[in-house]
């Protein structure tokens, strides 16, 4: 596998020369940087240890420019973030019908970890939410739980395009032994038949996905992954089927920044995902992938910064999935040149 750091390091130092795209990305961090409203997750221990200040972004494009600025090294547990690439994998082992069997795709309005599923099929309406992403998870498959953890481990690989994913062991036992309301779902939707009964090797596999350790560069090569149509736009590797990418992007955008979809979907209008460690992953398809850390959260469980930086972007670029009108600056222009255009 490619050595995602030397790639990096090269494409970064070819890039130093005078970017206005960089230059965009320091004046939108320093912008949001003082922005201090929000609280850190508390409701699993371990994520009160996140410093507030961190706050990082980072932007991927599809032919492989990487451009960051701020706390883009830091590394944060994925939470929520992991649910739509497991459900990608969940995809790819059995398929668009026996997974929707299984797993809605419905937004329901409600908050991620509500005990709620839909009355007339008894499926969980999305895979975003923690019900249906449980469900996904169950639907993983492995001879053993470690082959199943290994198989969620080596799909982030390929989306990351790093050598190694480490897992906080500390998250994942805080998550085991305050999850008892992710254990009241397993068993309710054990009764109607949408999980197996092996409810603690899932659980545990859940709560180990959720553990995983990422960073605003990872989340932005991840969805720069997608738009790429599932091929690491460094790597070349590919890291899920390009007949599933549809399902996942459209599920992000419409279940994925939990209770916020709508609003979101309406003044960003990018396929995202967020989680309660601090992170959004946005995917523009056919362009880019946008990463962002901060673990100040809002009352929905986004990060405050994260979205204020990605309508910056969306309205900026005009990347907004519905937009026709012109925008405001051309991306390409302002990724390509190595001068300051006019108006900067």
């Amino acid at each position: 596998m490619v050595n995602i750091g030397d790639l990096k390091s090269l494409a970064n130092s070819i890039q130093a020369v005078a970017s206005p795209f960089r230059a965009y990305l320091s004046d939108l961090h320093a912008k949001y940087k003082p922005l201090n409203t929000g609280k850190v997750a508390d409701y699993i221990p371990e994520l009160t240890q996140a410093r507030p200040e961190w706050f990082g972004i980072c932007v991927v494009t599809t032919d492989g420019r990487v451009f960051d600025v701020g706390d883009c090294d830091q590394v944060f547990t994925i939470q929520s973030i992991s649910k739509a690439f497991v459900y990608g994998l969940a995809l790819e082992d059995h398929g668009r019908e026996y997974v929707n069997s299984k797993v809605s795709v419905e937004p329901t309005g409600e908050a991620f970890n509500a005990i709620v599923l839909d009355e007339k099929t008894n499926r969980p309406y999305n895979p975003m939410v923690n019900a249906g992403a449980i469900a996904t998870t169950d639907l993983i498959k492995g001879d053993s739980a470690t082959d199943r953890l290994k198989r969620i481990l080596d799909m982030f690989l390929r989306y990351t395009g790093r050598k190694e994913i480490d897992i906080n062991v500390p998250v994942f036992l805080s998550e085991k032994a305050t999850g008892h309301r992710n254990r009241a779902i397993s068993y309710l939707m054990l009764n109607f038949g949408m999980v197996t009964d092996r409810i603690d090797e899932t659980l545990d596999l859940y709560f180990q996905q959720c553990s995983i350790l990422i960073s605003a560069r990872d989340l932005a090569m991840m969805s720069a992954t997608l738009a790429n149509g599932g091929v690491n736009p460094i790597t070349g590797d590919r890291a899920i089927d390009e007949h599933y990418v549809q399902d996942v992007i459209s599920v992000m955008l419409t279940c994925g920044m939990y209770d916020y979809s709508g609003e979101w979907a309406y003044r960003v209008g990018m396929p995202a995902k967020s989680g309660v460690g601090g992170g959004i992953t946005a995917v523009v398809p056919g362009k880019l992938g946008i990463g962002t850390f901060s673990p100040l959260l809002d009352e929905k469980g986004n990060s405050v910064r994260g979205i204020k930086a990605c309508e910056d972007l969306s309205r900026d670029f005009g990347l907004h999935l519905f937009n026709v009108a012109k925008a405001e600056r051309d991306l390409y222009d302002w990724i390509e040149s190595r001068d300051v255009p006019d108006g900067w």
